[in-house]
């Protein structure tokens, strides 16, 4: 049985050339990412602003502004109503209530449903949140620092396992992936909860496995081949990576759109979250990380011979082969 190759054998995709392009690229997008979070700003959930939450569905998609008025008269505060996944669902958010305990919450909430229920006949409650400020602000705090350190802990072990040069491409790949997907979440209006920090730091950590992979070729190869040009070096790892990274990122992608399609609105910003993570990340794995290599000005160094060997690498056919089909002709 022929086996499925979504990558051609003796692939050949000169990556560095287009890195001019890439990093022209990546640097519109960031730049674009950073505006949108800027001007419209993050749809903060509960677990990060504090207050109430109410989720309620409706037999038809409502008028908003009929929704807000009908809360408005109970004296619970002012609502910040949104939609969430379907026309048919809103979000309405209150602010925390003076010296709310479980029972005058349960109260508020019973209140809103009773007064929806008679101006909307249909309408069902789904579920609520509550989060005191306190809570909120600690919350906040702690999902900033605990992506802030993952991305820091990641570029010191890969100071430490290479090179500094490894270790500054990869915080620069990491960084990009995060502003592409906090853009995203500034454009779609997705709720920022705490699931979607744990989506930040999945994709995290799945950007890191992917450029140490590529990383840990390209070291190898600077090793067995001393007198090829960098830029040979990096598109001969790429290359010989690519049917590995192509085919983890299809797969994760494949369950992920499972996900997306069935997993219901609930689940739709970790999970839009994570496929947009996955994508953005697989293409600064081959694309920026390795090519800012060359740009930060790494260099093959001269393999350091063994006691009882000469100084020639000892390399097989195959070896031979791809790199020959990378070296360009000589002219």
């Amino acid at each position: 049985m022929k086996l499925l190759k979504i990558v051609p054998d003796h692939t050949n995709i000169d990556f560095v050339r287009l890195r001019g392009i890439a990093f022209g690229l990546t640097l519109a997008l960031s730049l674009i990412a950073i505006a949108l979070v800027g001007i419209r700003g993050l749809n903060m959930g509960v677990d990060f602003t504090g207050g109430l939450m109410i989720e309620e569905s409706f037999t038809s998609p409502p008028p908003v502004e009929a929704v807000r008025a009908t809360v408005d008269r109970l004296g619970v505060g002012d609502a910040a109503i949104q939609q969430v996944g379907s026309a048919n669902t809103l979000s309405i958010r209150l602010p925390i209530q003076q010296g709310a305990d479980e029972g005058a919450t349960n109260a508020v909430v019973r209140k809103v449903e009773a007064a929806l229920a008679q101006r909307f006949p249909g309408a069902t409650f789904s579920r609520y949140a509550t989060v005191g400020g306190k809570v909120s602000d600690e919350l906040k705090w702690k999902g900033g620092m605990a992506v802030f350190f993952a991305v820091v802990g990641i570029g010191l072990f890969a100071i430490v396992r290479f090179e500094w040069q490894f270790g500054v491409s990869t915080v620069v790949a990491i960084i990009h992936d995060m502003l592409m997907t906090l853009g995203f979440f500034a454009l779609s209006g997705f709720e920022v909860d705490l699931n979607i920090i744990a989506a930040f730091l999945t994709i995290i950590g799945y950007s890191i496995n992917d450029k140490i992979v590529i990383d840990d070729r390209i070291r190898e190869n600077m090793r067995r081949y001393r007198k090829m040009e960098m830029r040979e070096i990096i598109n001969l790892s790429v290359n010989e990576t690519l049917p590995r990274t192509v085919m983890t990122s299809v797969t994760i992608l494949l369950a992920l759109a499972a996900l997306l399609l069935l997993g219901g609105h609930v689940l739709r910003g970790f999970t839009a979250a994570m496929f947009l993570g996955i994508v953005v990340g697989t293409y600064s794995s081959i694309y920026v990380s390795s090519s800012l290599l060359i740009t930060l000005g790494l260099r093959a160094e001269p393999d350091r011979a063994r006691p009882g060997t000469n100084d020639k690498t000892r390399v097989d056919k195959s070896q031979i082969a791809g790199a020959e089909r990378i070296t360009p002709r000589e002219r």
